[in-house]
């Protein structure tokens, strides 16, 4: 399925299928890691747990001066009709070729292949930047749900850091 990549208001978006992937700036981040919905509607009525943490980072990020557009915090919404069902995104932008992605759900969008599809538009995304060359992301070794996402997109499991797995993706998942 082809990924879209348009800009709205400075910030990317990412289009495939029934997916949209919407990148938080810094302002709606603060929003966002303070539980608050910013300006989308949430499946669940407010964001997740690893949402909120992600949006924390982007503030963090971008308050220490080394925010970099693109490679932060995105919201998982419904194309249909804009609800974010979670949130996806980087952990930084590429270091030495390599950029690591992480999702969250909401959960009663879970189980429905969103994480699944929101991973494989940020890899396809991230892996035609010419600065990236491996997609990389960890799992608890507990979580079978998320390695079954990593799985889905393509991604090897290469290593156990004590209390995670490793993974890496090195081509563009179809």
């Amino acid at each position: 399925m082809t990924l879209h990549a348009s800009h709205d208001g400075g910030r990317l978006v990412l289009t495939q299928g029934r997916l949209t992937l919407r990148e938080q700036l810094p302002a709606d981040a603060v929003q966002l890691s303070d539980g608050k919905p910013a300006e989308l509607v949430w499946i669940d009525g407010v964001p997740g747990e690893g949402t909120v943490g992600a949006a924390t980072m982007t503030v963090a990020t971008a308050r220490a001066g080394v925010y970099r557009p693109g490679w932060g915090l995105f919201a998982i919404t419904r194309s249909e009709d804009g609800t974010a069902v979670g949130g996806a995104g980087f952990h930084g932008p590429p270091d030495q070729g390599s950029v690591e992605i992480g999702y969250d759900l909401s959960e009663s969008a879970r189980g429905a292949g969103w994480a699944t599809d929101a991973a494989r538009a940020l890899c396809q995304w991230a892996l035609a930047q010419p600065n990236v060359m491996v997609v990389l992301a960890t799992t608890e070794p507990g979580n079978r749900a998320s390695q079954a996402v990593l799985e889905r997109v393509g991604f090897i499991r290469v290593a156990d850091r004590g209390e995670l797995w490793a993974y890496e993706l090195t081509s563009v998942p179809a």
